[in-house]
């Protein structure tokens, strides 16, 4: 996995001052994307042990800190080592976390059995708190809408929807 950008505090990917990684790779390839630069899975700075350990000591001694978003690219692309990675940040700074994908939730349910990657994802929806989830759609952008580029992209409070369709 390697990271494109951190932005260590940022108000606009998502509520309140967020730390923002953004994850290498998408293959969704959305017509209109900001960054085609991030579809590229060999672009940005390998994620190591001591890069892990630096991002884990930035999120403990900002206490403006909300929460931390991961972008890309697409995360999901990256889902095994996202998913640890996550849960390491859940664990030692119960911080507010937010994630983007072009899937959308039932793309992720659908094919959790699919094959490990697949299996990553889904587990990846039962760590985070809300998903933003829906490829961007040029046609339908809206840059009124808070923290979206497109209006069929949704924010989903995972917890809740997974417990609403007994997935928990």
């Amino acid at each position: 996995m390697k990271i494109l950008k951190i932005f260590k505090e940022t108000i606009s990917d998502g509520p309140g001052i967020r730390y923002s990684i953004y994850i290498a790779g998408c293959l969704h390839a959305c017509k209109g994307c900001h960054n085609m630069l991030s579809w590229n899975f060999k672009l940005g700075k390998d994620f190591t042990k001591e890069y892990e350990e630096q991002i884990i000591n930035d999120l403990k001694s900002n206490s403006l800190l909300n929460g931390v978003t991961f972008s890309g690219g697409d995360p999901m692309f990256s889902s095994i080592e996202v998913l640890a990675f996550i849960k390491r940040i859940k664990k030692e700074t119960n911080l507010n976390i937010w994630l983007y994908t072009g899937f959308t939730i039932e793309e992720l349910i659908e094919q959790k059995d699919k094959d490990k990657e697949s299996m990553a994802r889904f587990e990846i929806l039962k760590e985070i708190d809300t998903l933003v989830d829906g490829r961007f759609v040029l046609e339908l952008y809206d840059p009124s809408i808070l923290y979206r580029g497109s209006s069929n992209q949704r924010l989903i409070e995972t917890n809740k929807y997974l417990k609403e369709n007994n997935l928990l």
